[in-house]
């Protein structure tokens, strides 16, 4: 039986971080079309996150899966999407 599980994306970021507004804006629009669940975690001031995560920002994660830091590519993105729903 096929699993009706959607993946899950995490979105890493920071307050004024530029690269952050801009993959968030990209990974937002695409939820729609691709149906996944979208978390956003602001990393400001949590040390633990900032130490994992800080100098990648953004870092986009599919399901626990590091996939995109710095820079959302959106051809991959739905790709790597794709292959997740696939898994579940």
């Amino acid at each position: 039986m096929a699993s009706t599980r959607n993946p899950q994306v995490v979105v890493y970021h920071a307050e004024g971080c530029h690269l952050c507004e801009r993959a968030l804006d990209q990974v937002r629009a695409l939820r729609d079309e691709l149906g996944f669940e979208l978390r956003e975690v602001d990393i400001t001031g949590d040390p633990s996150l900032e130490a994992a995560h800080r100098e990648w920002l953004p870092v986009v994660e599919i399901d626990g899966k590091r996939r995109f830091t710095y820079h959302v590519q959106l051809d991959a993105f739905r790709r790597a999407v794709a292959q997740a729903t696939a898994d579940s």
